[in-house]
């Protein structure tokens, strides 16, 4: 081989090695996500366009859940009894996934009434173990179906 064509031969090499290098890189990326709706009969069923929770890669985002009954479909006369429904519908979902309350990483709680927040409170205190998930609590204007509480959560996938 003569001068002339060791330098294309050199060039094809290395674009060649390049080429492989990409793909190597680009074939190991990992994979997107993928959006797996979740559903319960053991939680109320939802009143609107929406899951009860999504898993999204190592994340299970739960819808907000008030304190129906999902078998009866009322609301209790007492914000206790709201939040303690609405803490059961969650640990529904959360069992659905195969999940406890152990792997929940925040949650956000929302008040038609900021007075109920030691009554929430206490009821929500009642599920959780230390450490805790990080927490919002807020006051809104309303909430679906008069309730006074909901609560929605977002836990780790084991």
């Amino acid at each position: 081989m003569d001068g002339s064509t060791i330098i294309p031969v050199l060039i094809f090499a290395c674009g060649l090695l390049a080429g492989f290098g990409i793909y190597a890189i680009v074939s190991s990326a990992p994979p997107v996500p993928v959006h797996a709706a979740l559903y319960t009969e053991n939680a109320p069923e939802p009143i609107g366009p929406y899951s009860q929770a999504v898993q999204c890669g190592d994340y299970l985002f739960i819808s907000g859940q008030i304190g129906l009954d999902p078998a009866t479909g009322n609301l209790s006369d007492t914000v206790d009894g709201e939040a303690r429904q609405a803490m059961e519908n969650l640990r529904a979902v959360l069992l659905e996934a195969g999940l406890d309350f152990a792997d929940v990483v925040q949650a956000r709680i929302y008040l038609t009434d900021l007075a109920d927040f030691d009554t929430v409170n206490a009821v929500y205190a009642g599920y959780f173990n230390e450490p805790y998930p990080a927490r919002a609590t807020v006051q809104v204007a309303g909430l679906p179906k008069g309730a006074r509480v909901e609560i929605e959560m977002i836990a780790t996938v084991r």
